[in-house]
């Protein structure tokens, strides 16, 4: 069965979000292509010299992504990957029958780390919720953040707030989280579908691109840290 022909909960799975506008999204654009094109992940995530880091981190979430992979020894076939916020909606939207309220009560990876939920404003203090309430709340904040021009400016090259890269960072931690528990909880049930290969490739362009821009604190990665590490190293 392929990765996209599952059922999924409109809730959680939502429509890719575009990119922003402008001739300096276009060039940038143009070199992720290049760069992911060429199946070399850790030359696609690196910032192109002479470019603004806070511009290379809004293009990578907010762009949409594609690329052919050819290392038949690790994926069979071609693939395309979305930017990081579409490929998380996209990984758990295969899995919305599988993880459900009832099967997952908690959002947790692994009998050590649970994760409860608050965005600081409607809910300020963390609420325990189940995992798909969970990955519910983190799409709809994202997807705010995303949409807020004084955070994500629709023209590149306009003025970024001075704690743009601190909600960046928050939102790939808790992305990182929902890698997480798909790992933890359901990794079998993408093992029995045949998409460990996807699942795996995209979670290799997510972690060299939060090493490279230190956006995920040591200690927030310690529930998968041995297959972090198995990426790493050669780095």
């Amino acid at each position: 069965m392929s990765l996209f022909g599952l059922g999924r909960n409109q809730r959680t799975f939502r429509p890719k979000k575009s990119a922003p506008s402008g001739s300096k999204g276009a060039q940038l654009k143009k070199h992720i292509d290049a760069t992911l094109g060429s199946g070399n992940l850790r030359e696609a995530v690196r910032l192109p010299p002479g470019e603004d880091l806070n511009e290379w981190l809004a293009v990578n979430s907010c762009y949409r992504l594609f690329f052919e992979a050819h290392c038949q020894s690790i994926i069979v076939g071609s693939f395309s990957a979305v930017d990081f916020f579409n490929q998380v909606n996209l990984l758990y939207g295969t899995l919305t029958e599988f993880c459900t309220p009832e099967n997952c009560p908690t959002m947790t990876a692994g009998p050590k780390y649970e994760y409860r939920w608050a965005d600081g404003v409607q809910i300020k203090k963390p609420i325990e919720v189940s995992a798909p309430k969970y990955v519910e709340y983190l799409m709809d904040w994202i997807e705010s953040q995303l949409d807020d021009e004084s955070i994500f400016p629709q023209k590149l090259g306009a003025s970024f707030p001075p704690n743009f890269k601190e909600v960046v960072k928050t939102i790939f931690k808790r992305l990182f989280r929902v890698y997480a528990h798909i790992y933890h909880s359901h990794f079998q049930k993408i093992v029995s579908l045949k998409e460990e290969a996807h699942l795996n490739t995209c979670f290799k362009h997510f972690i060299l691109f939060t090493c490279e821009f230190g956006l995920i604190d040591k200690k927030e990665l310690a529930p998968l840290q041995e297959l972090i590490d198995s990426i790493i190293v050669p780095y």
